[in-house]
């Protein structure tokens, strides 16, 4: 059983209890809405767009013991010729997952420690992608907790390799098509608490200053310097 949480966790938990219901401590006794798969056709085929499109869809990874999902509340673009991209010098072993069809897992290792869930974004052949910061938990989290080896809520997906952890994303799941269900898929979901606000990448040097992340406004969930947040 998870731990139940207290002070600002226990706030931030029943907020998304009240709106999407789940299976942690204190949540609504409602069941979680589930989402559908995201057709291909839904997602815009620009990358900017996508990653504003994405904000308020739904990551959902199937495990053995059950699924874990969150509502996507901070995305970031990389798109064609984006010196920032991993895609800028061309494909390779690593990245080729970037250049398949628009709505596919691109997941690298960062540092050596942690792993990045990116969504393709362009045509099949060109290189972009979006790379999913922050989600904010709406099921399963307990299995979170366990995959995390925490209990404290805001925590748990605040952060891209946070998410990964929590969702046991790995090199496992690089490739996967996103728009069929799966051990890992995008889903609906366009409830937003708040607006969406949209500012500078973090943590790169080349083209820093290209405003291309998209986070919700206010959400505990959301990464990054509170300066880059208002």
């Amino acid at each position: 059983m998870p731990t139940p949480p207290s002070g600002r966790d226990a706030a931030a938990f029943e907020s998304i209890a009240e709106r999407y219901g789940h299976d942690g401590p204190g949540a609504s006794a409602a069941p979680a809405p589930y989402p559908r798969v995201l057709n291909r056709t839904d997602l815009p085929l620009d990358t900017v767009e996508l990653a504003r499109f994405l904000i308020g869809k739904t990551v959902v990874r199937d495990l053995g013991e059950g699924v874990a999902a969150g509502r996507i509340v901070e995305t970031e673009a990389y798109g064609i010729g984006d010196e920032a991209g991993h895609a800028y010098r061309g494909m390779t072993p690593r990245n080729r997952a970037l250049f398949l069809e628009r709505g596919h897992a691109y997941v690298y290792l960062a540092y050596g420690t942690s792993f990045m869930l990116n969504v393709s974004s362009e045509r099949e052949g060109i290189g972009a992608g979006v790379l999913i910061r922050a989600i904010e938990p709406a099921q399963g989290v307990a299995i979170m907790q366990r995959n995390r080896g925490i209990a404290r809520l805001r925590d748990l997906t605040r952060g891209p390799g946070r998410l990964c952890a929590a969702l046991r994303i790995d090199r496992l799941q690089d490739g996967i098509d996103l728009c069929q269900a799966g051990p890992l898929w995008l889903g609906t979901g366009d409830l937003i608490a708040g607006p969406v606000g949209q500012s500078r990448r973090i943590g790169i040097t080349r083209a820093a200053d290209a405003p291309f992340r998209f986070f919700v406004r206010d959400n505990a969930f959301v990464s990054g310097p509170r300066t880059l947040n208002e």
